[in-house]
């Protein structure tokens, strides 16, 4: 049965009334969403020549931006590494932090920190030149792998390694670019990072999908997901019904051209989404068309997955498990960790 969500999100709001918490209203107040991103990760979140940003993440702050400030453009992106972006969360330097980061249960519940939904399901593996001829990472004991510093990725690798047996060598680099370099300089032997990443590494560089396999072990489910602030409950309501809305648009075949023509439609949900059914905005102290404007700033979920990281896009993606609304975007238990 269909979980209606938006109903939810509706009953809730005209319970509690016009709440508007204190990012909400900061975010107001500043006319600008500062939203942390990746320093430089093609698909989700990366500046072209212009210091124009796209990607998957990068349309999760736009969406946000949309909803309260009716405008997608106002946003300011802070390119962050791994070991800035929790810091500079907690210190407020961002309202948002939408940069590949996988929901653990330390960060949930330790770090002071709060996840909205996932937005991308991925998995931890591995890439090595075609001319190793290799087709498992079990078949290279020893070896020298390079990988972020700092993140999930290190410490999934050393256990692995410990698991197996493996003795495999780790080698940190500070940030994904560094770790990137170094492996196809040849200072490794292996490059571990989630598989998008690794998509995203071998599409930036001319004949790297020729000469570069991602093998087919995946050693850890990271599920990648935005997330906030704990203590301020609305703004954290606001970022995971924005991203519920923009599922429930795929649902229905609502895209970023044909908001306008849904209005008419006789579906109550369809009708709760786009505001025109009163008190949708109550709960996040914002108007009812808060989610419409975020769909037509950024489509439906699909919309956005194929732009980015999709089929047709450089990454050339699968949508395999990220098919969020048939799945309600809950079938993926994260990692106790």
């Amino acid at each position: 049965m269909r979980i209606l969500i938006i109903a939810i999100a509706a009953a809730l709001a005209a319970a509690t009334g016009a709440l508007a918490g204190p990012t909400v209203e900061a975010v107001k107040a500043r006319g600008q969403l500062n939203c942390g991103v990746n320093t430089g990760l093609p698909g989700f979140s990366a500046a072209d020549a212009q210091g124009k940003w796209s990607g998957l993440d990068v349309d999760i702050c736009r969406a946000i931006a949309a909803a309260v400030l009716g405008d997608a453009a106002k946003v300011r992106y802070v390119p962050l590494n791994a070991a800035q972006r929790f810091d500079a969360l907690r210190r407020n330097q961002v309202d948002l932090l939408s940069r590949n980061t996988t929901m653990t249960l330390t960060a949930d519940t330790q770090l002071g920190f709060e996840f909205g939904p996932v937005v991308y399901y991925d998995g931890q593996g591995f890439m090595v030149p075609k001319k190793a001829g290799v087709d498992n990472i079990n078949k290279l004991p020893g070896a020298t792998v390079c990988v972020q510093q700092g993140t999930t990725s290190e410490a999934n690798l050393v256990e692995y390694s410990a698991r197996r047996r493996l003795d495999l060598k780790t080698l940190p680099l500070p940030d994904l670019a560094a770790a990137e370099n170094a492996y196809f300089t040849g200072r490794c032997a292996a490059y571990t990072a989630d598989r998008s990443a690794l998509a995203a590494s071998r599409a930036r560089r001319a004949g790297a999908t020729d000469a570069h396999t991602i093998l087919g072990n995946t050693i850890s489910r990271e599920p990648l997901a935005p997330l906030v602030r704990h203590g301020d409950a609305e703004w954290a309501d606001l970022l995971r019904w924005t991203i519920y809305a923009l599922i429930l648009a795929d649902e229905y075949d609502i895209t970023a051209g044909t908001v306008e023509a849904n209005r008419t439609s006789n579906l109550t949900e369809v009708r709760r989404l786009l505001g025109l059914e009163p008190g949708i905005g109550k709960g996040f102290g914002l108007d009812d068309s808060w989610a419409a404007r975020a769909i037509t700033a950024v489509g439906s979920y699909a919309e956005m997955f194929d732009r980015n990281v999709g089929t047709k896009s450089a990454l050339r993606l699968e949508r395999g498990p990220n098919d969020l609304w048939s799945r309600g975007g809950l079938m993926y238990a994260p990692p106790v960790r």
